[in-house]
């Protein structure tokens, strides 16, 4: 069964998603598969996580049932099990061997906002992103520069506003890339070395949707 849903910006939930979506099948009564880890706990696939700094409209765990239930009663026991904060936004049954959204996504979009005007750039996102290399400088403490060509990770871009730039991200053998490393190599940011934590300043970045890619190699919104 796989389920979507979003927490509520600095909520429990949001803070130890996992936990809270644990928490939410064991108190469902959802006759539910055991985790291989622990016996006591559900067998769950949840994320990709978002990463640090980012919020996610769009939150998917699927959950493994040991029998058939129909998505209404099973929306129905979370809705009386789920945690403050968390808010479901969709249920539906998916065939058991189909890969989870964990190993399903190979595209990312994500919605940036705040005032780029600042930063005057010298190009438009559409010009930046879409040229043929994309060139990200990571700087250590020691002053020694990294050159990385992040094109490989980013498959379109878009400006949606004055104030809102849509970029689409690809996994790469198993990676992302952070949005803001990429909004900050665009407006002319320095980027330290191996700092999971950065951020632009007064932007905020949101993780739209997940995307899966069919035998043909369209992408589509899970």
């Amino acid at each position: 069964m796989r389920i979507v849903f979003t927490c509520a910006e600095k909520s429990a939930a949001q803070r130890n998603t996992f936990n809270a979506v644990r928490s939410m099948v064991l108190a469902s009564g959802l006759p539910y598969e055991p985790a291989k880890v622990n016996k006591n706990w559900p067998r769950l696939a949840y994320g990709p996580a978002p990463s640090m700094g980012v919020r996610a409209e769009r939150e998917y765990v699927d959950v493994y049932l040991l029998s058939s239930v129909p998505a209404e009663q099973v929306r129905c026991s979370l809705e009386q099990a789920k945690p403050q904060g968390l808010t479901l936004l969709d249920v539906q049954r998916v065939p058991y061997a189909l890969p989870s959204v964990q190993n399903l996504a190979v595209g990312a979009v994500y919605r940036v906002e705040g005032n780029f005007d600042l930063f005057g750039p010298e190009q438009t996102a559409e010009d930046f992103f879409n040229a043929a290399r994309v060139d990200i400088t990571r700087r250590a403490e020691s002053g020694l520069a990294l050159v990385q060509n992040a094109k490989p990770y980013i498959w379109k871009a878009q400006t949606v506003s004055n104030s809102a730039v849509r970029l689409t991200l690809l996994n790469v053998q198993g990676k992302w890339e952070r949005p803001q490393t990429l909004i900050a190599a665009w407006l002319g940011v320095d980027i330290p070395a191996q700092d999971d934590t950065f951020t632009v300043e007064g932007f905020t970045f949101i993780r739209e949707s997940f995307l899966w890619q069919d035998s043909e190699g369209e992408f589509h919104p899970i």
